[in-house]
């Protein structure tokens, strides 16, 4: 266990590989899982001002989704998270001519739209976040088969799973945080 700050990283963060193959797996974890994606409070109130502006490249399936459940949605385990289309497809997700699944967040930031990239949970991801009174735990959590063709590819090609996420782990924690854990981590390659 890594401990920086008030956070706890598990140490596969630095031991294990991964680097995301969306050739093969599409986007699965846009459609996969127990819920939606995780979100901030600041995060609930950004999706209300970027909504507008994301909504008309929404699948049409989408839009009454969003309307009957509303921009986000409370879990028991979560709290605020993502709308999903029952239980499966992110109500934020789209298809891409080649058949990938990708945030239509993502696509509005990366078409210069809107500042908000994406959700920080699914930008992390498969890193997660608990919080817990006085710290927060950061744990490697791939989801088995989906996730497989990423941790193939991240064993073939060496990088540490904090490697591949420093963006969203600088997103995060900051840089300071980021080039602590990696003086670390170098000293327990």
């Amino acid at each position: 266990m890594i401990a920086i700050d008030n956070v706890l990283i598990s140490d596969e963060l630095v031991e294990e590989h991964f680097v995301c193959n969306l050739d093969k797996c599409k986007g699965a974890c846009c459609v996969v899982g127990d819920c939606g994606a995780p979100l901030s409070h600041e995060e609930t109130e950004i999706i209300k001002l970027v909504y507008p502006t994301v909504k008309s490249t929404l699948p049409l399936n989408s839009i009454p989704e969003i309307e009957r459940q509303g921009l986000y949605t409370m879990d028991k385990e979560y709290g605020p998270v993502t709308p999903t289309i029952d239980g499966g497809i992110c109500v934020y997700g789209i298809h891409t001519a080649g058949g990938m699944v990708k945030c239509a967040f993502e696509k509005a930031w990366e078409d210069g739209k809107i500042s908000f990239r994406k959700p920080l949970s699914c930008h992390l991801f498969p890193i997660r976040i608990k919080v817990f009174e006085g710290y927060e735990a950061m744990n490697y959590q791939p989801a088995e088969e989906i996730c497989a063709p990423g941790c193939r590819l991240g064993e073939k090609l060496k990088v540490p799973v904090y490697q591949f996420l420093k963006e969203p782990i600088i997103r995060k924690y900051g840089p300071d945080f980021f080039n602590a854990l990696d003086i670390i981590a170098q000293k327990m390659m």
